[in-house]
């Protein structure tokens, strides 16, 4: 994995959004900020993505092109993932997809996440708080494992 970051002083707030979105359509695996103390005690940003080495010059395109920065910073990171399934959970809303993932060793269950756009789309349809629909599909996932 490479992490880029970069720190702005001088962002329009409006042009994140815009940049999250390009940075995560062509392939940034994470896109987030933080706020950040800048020289001459002025607020700003810093930036971060997160990428595969064969996606840092698109990624670096983009924040040269969609931002104010001069520079910025590359290191190279090594990552453990969890082994994951995506699993079709039937609801008495319709399908819901949820994500299992287990211990790569020995198996043991260690998190399920039902995914948070099928429960956004079921919880307007349905005018239900999302809250609502994501605990009633962990519920009826752990009734049926």
């Amino acid at each position: 994995m490479v992490e880029l970051q970069t720190q702005v002083d001088d962002l329009s707030p409006q042009a994140v959004g815009f940049l999250f979105e390009r940075l995560l359509t062509i392939g940034a695996l994470d896109v987030f900020s933080q706020p950040a103390g800048m020289k001459k005690s002025r607020p700003g940003l810093l930036l971060t993505v997160i990428c595969l080495p064969n996606q840092v010059e698109a990624c670096e395109s983009i924040l040269f092109a969609e931002t104010t920065t001069l520079g910025i910073r590359r290191s190279l990171q090594a990552r453990d993932r969890l082994p994951r399934t995506l699993e079709v959970l039937e609801t008495p809303y319709g399908a819901i997809h949820v994500k299992v993932a287990r211990h790569a060793q020995s198996g043991q269950l260690l998190n399920v996440q039902p995914e948070y756009e099928d429960c956004a789309k079921v919880a307007q349809a349905q005018k239900l708080p999302w809250q609502v629909i994501h605990q009633q599909v962990l519920q009826q996932w752990y009734r049926n494992a």
